[in-house]
């Protein structure tokens, strides 16, 4: 199974230490290896991002920053899991490579299952999210 890890802080943090991107390089690197690691990537701050809502019936668009945004999802990663356990012991790993590498840093480390087309219209309350 699929999940999606985001790395998520507070924007104005500043540049994460050469540590931390050294340690981050050898566990992707492992993570490639051994093939639970399916994708990875950064993304840019909020002031690259344009929202694209619906609200009664129209679309609106906004463009960043989002200043009332008190955290933004840095980066991510798309692992292939045997189960939710296996994801959380990730995503505990990355987190725990940020604390140790990058003392000063804040924030969370979500895994989240991505639903698969075997998933869809499955009742119950594991059911994703549309």
């Amino acid at each position: 199974m699929h999940y999606m890890v985001f790395v998520k802080m507070a924007e104005d943090i500043g540049e994460p230490p050469a540590a931390l991107y050294e340690a981050m390089g050898a566990e992707m690197a492992q993570g490639f290896a051994d093939g639970t690691l399916v994708h990875t990537g950064g993304l840019y701050a909020t002031s690259f991002r344009t929202e694209i809502r619906v609200r009664a019936g129209e679309l609106t668009s906004t463009d960043g920053p989002f200043t009332e945004a008190k955290e933004a999802v840095g980066g991510y990663a798309i692992i292939d899991v045997r189960d939710h356990a296996e994801a959380v012991e990730n995503a505990r790993r990355m987190a725990e490579l940020h604390r140790q590498h990058w003392p000063e840093w804040e924030g969370a480390v979500e895994a989240r299952r991505i639903a698969g087309p075997d998933d869809a219209g499955s009742p119950g309350a594991d059911s994703p999210v549309a």
